[in-house]
């Protein structure tokens, strides 16, 4: 029952309406009895809708497409992790101190890794620049120990910032470009892993793709960060071409988990948690 003592906690982005994120957390919530909340708000001033939160108690905050960046000019502190990556999607609020975390990038190599993934000595092909990419690429070229790293997608100064911060601050082999069909079908055969992290393919918009199926080869491994529909046209026709696949939902799961406990401070009902993700797919199926 909702009352005056009731803990607060929300995903803030536009759009909002596809999230799973609170099926998931509000799942979590009630196996262990604890009496919190997990709502969705559909956001476009970041500034004002953090603001918000601050006011009224909200305990924590998911921070999803398009504010990843932009929210943290509006934040007390972030934690070194944030701060390296520079962009969040969690936000804790501790009596009005408001302190940026980053999950996404710890939630995308545990869903590698999990899925057998060799990443050390990996030549990858990332599609996308914004918050999730940038968490995504800090984090393999830190901790995966992988030879090289290229960035593909549609805006030119934010690949190449982005390239030039991960090639600075990690030593890897970091090249980004405007995206187009010449390229890529130049720089696929490289490729040991793709990881499409833009919004391309995600609900209501199924039937795009970034990558040409007749690209797809066996020995490449792809994983596409979007989780609704949980098999993408990417990863639909990656799997009909005989690529390994890893999927969004994995990664949304272990980056709900950490937000989870960053949040509570107690250990996550990760088997709850998984069934209310995979309940929610099936429902918008």
């Amino acid at each position: 029952m909702v009352d005056a003592h009731t803990r607060v906690c929300c995903i803030i982005g536009d759009p909002v309406e596809h999230s799973l994120s609170p099926a998931m957390h509000n799942a979590a919530y009630r196996s262990l009895g604890l009496n919190w909340v997990y709502t969705a708000f559909r956001v476009s001033d970041v500034k004002a809708a953090l603001a918000g939160v601050r006011g009224l108690g909200i305990r924590g905050v998911s921070v999803t497409i398009p504010h990843k960046v932009a929210a943290i000019e509006h934040l007390d502190r972030l934690d070194p992790v944030a701060e390296w990556i520079g962009s969040v999607n969690t936000v804790v609020n501790d009596d009005g101190v408001l302190t940026g975390l980053n999950t996404d990038g710890e939630g995308a190599v545990k869903a590698l890794l999990d899925a057998g993934a060799p990443l050390k000595g990996a030549r990858i092909l990332m599609l996308g620049s914004g918050g999730a990419a940038r968490a995504i690429a800090f984090t393999l070229a830190a901790r995966a120990q992988i030879q090289g790293l290229v960035l593909l997608g549609v805006i030119e100064k934010e690949l190449a910032e982005l390239a030039d911060e991960v090639r600075q601050k990690t030593g890897v082999k970091t090249e980004g470009h405007l995206i187009s069909d010449e390229l890529l079908a130049r720089v696929i055969p490289d490729a040991d892993l793709l990881i499409q992290c833009s919004p391309i393919g995600m609900h209501p918009k199924e039937d795009e793709t970034i990558v040409p199926a007749r690209l797809l080869r066996p020995g490449l491994r792809v994983m596409d960060i979007v989780y609704n529909p949980r098999e993408t046209r990417l990863l639909k026709e990656a799997r009909q071409a005989g690529c390994p696949v890893v999927y969004g939902l994995e990664m949304l799961l272990n980056q709900g988990v950490l937000q989870f406990e960053a949040w509570t401070k107690t250990a996550a009902p990760v088997a709850v948690m998984r069934k209310a993700l995979e309940e929610g797919l099936a429902g918008h199926g």
